[in-house]
C-alpha cells in the first residue's frame, strides 16, 4: 500500500500528518533527508521540519544523499519506518537522487508501502517530470543532471506554496503555462496532499 503526505512547509500541517498517519508514532524512526537545502541561503524549514518531527514522537536520523555512500542510503532507507525529503533546489534533489542510486531505492521503499514524507522539492521529484518547476528553482544547481525525468511515484504534478510569499506571482505563472498541459496539484503552505494507494486527498489545516 502507497502512503504519502506531501506538503509545501510541513510545519504548518504538521497535525494533519499525525491524524493520518494513523498510527503510534512514538519511537518510531524517519530518516530525514535535507540534501535539496545544502546549497540554499534559507534554509529554517529543515530546522523546524525536524522539530515537526520530534514532537510528533518520531526519531530524526538525518541522511545527506550528496555524500553518503550507496551502501549507507540502502541501509538507512530499509531500516527505516518513514522517509522524509525536506525542501530546496529540485533539481539539485534530483541530481543527487539519482547520483547515488537513491532515487531507485526510495521508489523501491515507497512502493512496497513505507510510508513517505514531503515537502516543497521533496514532492515535486515525485512526479514524472520536474521540468514544470524551472520558474520556482534554477536548474543551473544541477549541472551534472542529464534529464528532468523524475521518480514518477505519482501521476499528478504537485505545485507548493500558492498564494504563499515569495512564491505568489512563480506560482501563478506556472498554472498559466502548464494547467491545459499537466495535472497540477496546486496547494498552500497550509494545506497538503494525503495519497493512499490510488486516492488522492487535499487535506487543509485551519489556524486559530
Amino acid at each position: 500500500m502507497k502512503k504519502l503526505f506531501l506538503s509545501s512547509l510541513f510545519t504548518n500541517v504538521a497535525n494533519l500528518f499525525v491524524t493520518y498517519a494513523s498510527c503510534d508514532l512514538k519511537g518510531k524512526q524517519v530518516t530525514f533527508i535535507p540534501t535539496a537545502a545544502k546549497h540554499e541561503k534559507v534554509d529554517f524549514f529543515v530546522k523546524s521540519g525536524k522539530k515537526a518531527l520530534e514532537k510528533a514522537g518520531l526519531v530524526v536520523d538525518e541522511l545527506d544523499i550528496s555524500t553518503a555512500t550507496s551502501s549507507e542510503i540502502s541501509c538507512k532507507l530499509q531500516k527505516t519506518d518513514f522517509i522524509y525529503i525536506s525542501g530546496g533546489n529540485t533539481f539539485f534533489l534530483l541530481q543527487e537522487l539519482k547520483r547515488s542510486g537513491a532515487d531507485k531505492m526510495i521508489r523501491e521503499q515507497v512502493e512496497s508501502g513505507k510510508f513517505y514524507i514531503g515537502e516543497s522539492a521533496g514532492i515535486i521529484i515525485l512526479s514524472p517530470n520536474i521540468e514544470y518547476v524551472t520558474q520556482m528553482d534554477n536548474p543551473k544547481a544541477a549541472l551534472n543532471l542529464l534529464t528532468f525525468d523524475a521518480l514518477n511515484l505519482i501521476p499528478f504534478y504537485p505545485l507548493p506554496h500558492r498564494n504563499s510569499f515569495p512564491f505568489k506571482k512563480t506560482v501563478e505563472k506556472i498554472i498559466a503555462k502548464y494547467e491545459s498541459d499537466l495535472p497540477l496539484i496546486p496547494i498552500s503552505n497550509s494545506q497538503a496532499i494525503f495519497v493512499e494507494d490510488d486516492s488522492v486527498k487535499i487535506v487543509f489545516q485551519r489556524i486559530g
